[in-house]
């Protein structure tokens, strides 16, 4: 390059555009790929065909997402034929400077998957620059006394061009003094000299123009001139003579500025003013200029800025000593600049995926980066390591390029994010080091399933609830993102019949709230179990289950209900006997009630809220048996009444009453007469008794009558065929109301029914029947011929008798034929008692 007036560099034959195409597909991309382009190409010009070269269709260009990368992006690709093309300016000489090879390191980018790829673009130089002179014009003195031949160092022209088109040679314009002699420096440049030809007068002429010119080799060739004028003055026949002709120094380039880096010196054998020096500096770059600076007087070169190793390694400058005759010599210094320590390693990153699926397998590229350091030998000598606890880690690849992997499993829900931080440290010393931290950023997968906050919920909803309300909320989590993370419930199983379900419980997918769908009954329905669903919105779907038992509660909805003493389809109530010598203690009767609620709500209590003789009677709480206090007194009245209230233990607390009537006698015969008197609570049931008084004689009397009038009839038809009926033979048996099958507890009521022979069908009393219907009565009647007339007069009577229990409030018995020859007195309203063990222990729970 003509960056130095002493450097001049061959010329060779231009080179033309041409693909370097080199292995591409080595693990480690070994060689890269290689083009040559002229300098100062047009926008747009193609380099070469970029995806050809890295066997890659024109489909994969845009599919792969082919690029290319560079510290200053001087090249594209087209994204539709793969082309590299050029996309700035390419000066050679700016991007160069004084490097004779100029390359430009590139790296071809590609994913799905990713990789890269090297390029390198040497950039031929162009006869684009003319040679240059620093000065347009030379001010030369020289003594009319010097001898022809002696020659003059004339400042050297620049061409930052290289090869051919750079300097060449020079030309002088014609004269007859001087001539110009082209020289060849230490280091391979060239200079020219002026040669004097012909003994200068300076009395004839005492200044001479030259103009001097620069050629270069190119097509066609460049050229540059400058001025040259000189001052003939008198004679100074020695010239300066400098110590060496090339002096050379090392500088670390951490030197401070104002640092002495030599000191040149010469030495002139004239005497007086021919024999002072000055010392300047003889084609110097301006950038060495600015660099150093050299004392005129004592030849002492000192930096005057810092010095930078990256930039310029090596300093080459003319100096020239010139005496006060104007003669002149002159030395080469060359300063060669020692890299230290001082630049940073950088981290470039070329390519970063910064969002990673969370079941990503290890060895998934991340990132691609590269490191630079601008020092040299083991100063750019670059390592790198990551932050820790981190799942990545770096694989190096080819020419200061790495790649980030993954190197363990990924949990979104743990980490959602990573800040890695990449170190790069040289190997300098001290070593220096510098960080870059990238943020990867873990995308969502549907890796989880929703969480039930509890595995089984158990539930209390009281009875008779109001529809729609809510009785429970389940809750589900589900530690994903988005859809991932949403979730619905629903029910998928119940112990309830499938089509029933929709009618009782239902579930909001969006809060998971259970709802009823109708008042609960725990009388009919006491608990049910349902299985609910948490599903989240992934693809596929994720889901979990969890059971909610619902317990159905009880409430004091149901009052007791009497089965015993019951009424009689007219609602008359029943009598229980009482014999008579009755001890204290003697069961009576029990009175019969169920509850269906259950616990508290149905536990029965009895108590007496009236009674005819108060202390006759004792009442068991829980039990409902009625049992005589004390023995039967000669002022109490045979006949009792017991109002009696079943409460249950709900609160506020149901309850139920049931009327008992109780009759002190030890044969039906002797009960049914007390049966009218039943004890008037008030004057208008007084005056009823008395009337019930008065009828019973006139029945006792007419009775008389009937037996004297049926004796009479008997003893005048002595011979006629006996008839008879069913009277008189009096069957009395214990007997009750069917206990319902939960019946359980206590002793059984008793009652004396009278029976007598007759139709079952018919409520009325019959005397006259058959006599193959009751053979137990057919001796009497036979012995009685007067039955007929004996069951015309008792007819009315039997009549008015019921008229008489009616009017009591009781149910008049009923005598029917059971048709297996005994007879039993039945009530219509009361059923038959099953005295078993298991169903009063049934009654009892319950």
């Amino acid at each position: 390059m003509g960056g130095s007036c002493a450097r001049r560099r061959p010329a060779g034959p231009r080179k033309v555009l041409f693909p370097f195409l080199l292995p591409l597909f080595y693990p480690a991309l070994s060689e890269p790929i290689r083009y040559s382009i002229p300098e100062e190409l047009a926008k747009g010009s193609v380099v070469g065909n970029l995806a050809k070269d890295l066997g890659l269709s024109v489909l994969d260009v845009s599919a792969r997402k082919l690029r290319v990368s560079a510290e200053k992006l001087l090249f594209s690709v087209d994204p539709e034929s793969g082309e590299l093309l050029v996309k700035d300016r390419i000066d050679r000489e700016q991007i160069c400077k004084e490097r004779r090879r100029c390359e430009l390191q590139l790296e071809a980018v590609v994913e799905n998957p990713l990789n890269i790829f090297h390029i390198v673009v040497v950039v031929e130089d162009i006869n684009d620059h003319a040679p240059q002179f620093h000065k347009d014009e030379i001010n030369l003195e020289i003594s009319e006394s010097v001898s022809p031949g002696m020659g003059t160092i004339l400042e050297c022209a620049k061409d930052p061009d290289i090869s051919m088109n750079s300097l060449s040679k020079y030309q002088l314009s014609p004269n007859e003094y001087f001539s110009l002699v082209v020289k060849d420096n230490p280091d391979g440049g060239k200079y020219p000299e002026l040669v004097l030809k012909k003994t200068l007068d300076r009395e004839t002429q005492s200044t001479h123009h030259l103009v001097l010119t620069a050629l270069d080799s190119g097509e066609p060739p460049r050229s540059g001139t400058t001025q040259i004028r000189i001052l003939v003055v008198d004679a100074n026949d020695n010239p300066p003579v400098f110590s060496q002709d090339v002096y050379r120094v090392s500088l670390p380039e951490d030197v401070p500025p104002g640092s002495s880096v030599l000191k040149v010196s010469a030495t002139d054998q004239d005497e007086g003013f021919n024999a002072e020096i000055t010392y300047s500096f003889l084609g110097v770059t301006d950038n060495a200029q600015h660099v150093f600076s050299l004392d005129p007087a004592t030849g002492n070169i000192i930096t005057h800025q810092p010095l930078d190793f990256e930039e310029v390694e090596r300093y080459t400058m003319g100096v020239e000593a010139k005496d006060r005759g104007s003669l002149s010599t002159q030395c080469k210094v060359i300063i060669e600049v020692l890299d230290g320590n001082d630049n940073l390693p950088e981290i470039i990153i070329t390519s970063l995926s910064d969002q990673i699926l969370e079941d990503s397998r290890p060895g998934m590229v991340v990132a691609l980066f590269k490191t630079r350091d601008r020092d040299s030998r083991e100063n750019g000598e670059v390592t790198c390591n990551l932050s820790r606890d981190v799942p990545f880690k770096i694989h190096s690849s080819s020419n200061n390029y790495y790649k980030l992997v993954t190197d363990g499993a990924l949990d979104r829900e743990q980490t959602p994010e990573y800040n890695v931080t990449i170190t790069a440290t040289d190997r300098g010393k001290p070593p220096l080091s510098s960080s870059t931290t990238i943020t990867l950023h873990v995308t969502d997968v549907n890796d989880n399933a929703p969480v039930f906050r509890q595995s089984a919920y158990l539930v209390h909803v009281p009875e008779n609830n109001p529809p729609g309300a809510s009785i429970a909320q389940v809750s589900a989590s589900d530690p994903d993102l988005g859809p991932n993370g949403r979730v619905s419930y629903s029910i998928v199983a119940s112990d309830l019949e499938p089509r029933a379900l929709s009618s009782y419980v239902s579930v909001s997918a969006q809060s998971g709230v259970v709802f009823a769908q109708r008042a609960f009954d725990h009388e009919q329905l006491r608990a049910f179990e349902l299985t609910l669903q948490a599903r989240d919105q992934g693809s596929p779907a994720l889901s979990a289950n969890a059971s909610l038992r619902v317990l159905v509660g009880d409430r004091n909805d149901n009052a007791p209900r009497v089965l015993y003493p019951a009424l009689g389809p007219d609602g008359s109530a029943l009598f229980d006997t009482v014999p008579r010598a009755a001890q204290p203690g003697y069961l009576v009767t029990k009175v019969v009630a169920v509850d269906a609620d259950s616990g508290h709500n149905a536990w029965l209590s009895y108590h007496v809220l009236q009674a005819s003789e108060p202390g006759l009677f004792s009442l068991g709480l829980r039990t409902g048996e009625v049992r005589t206090a004390r023995a039967l007194g000669d002022r109490d009245a045979a006949r009792q009444r017991l109002l009696v209230a079943v409460r249950d233990g709900g609160q506020p607390p149901l309850s139920a009453t049931a009327t008992l009537l109780l009759v002190f006698a030890d044969s039906l015969q002797e009960a049914l007469p007390d049966l009218g008197d039943h004890p008037a609570p008030s004057e208008p049931q007084a005056e009823l008794q008395f009337y019930l008084v008065v009828a019973l004689a006139l029945i006792s009397v007419l009775f008389l009558l009937a037996v004297i009038l049926a004796i009479a009839l008997r003893l005048r038809r002595s011979s006629s065929p006996a008839t008879g009926g069913c009277f008189g033979s009096v069957l009395c048996s214990k007997s009750g109301p069917e206990i319902p099958p939960n019946y359980s507890e206590g002793t059984l009521p008793y009652a004396y029914n009278l029976c007598v022979p007759g139709d079952q069908t018919n409520p009325e009393f019959h005397f006259l029947t058959s006599v193959d219907h009751c053979p137990a009565t057919q001796d009497i009647l036979n012995k009685d011929s007067s039955s007929v007339l004996l069951a015309s007069i008792l007819t009315p009577s039997i009549e008015a008798d019921k008229k008489t229990f009616k009017q009591i409030g009781l149910q008049a018995p009923l005598f029917t034929n059971q048709g297996m020859g005994s007879c039993e007195l039945q009530s219509p309203s009361l059923p038959r008692l099953n005295n078993t063990k298991s169903e009063m222990d049934t009654h009892r729970s319950s």
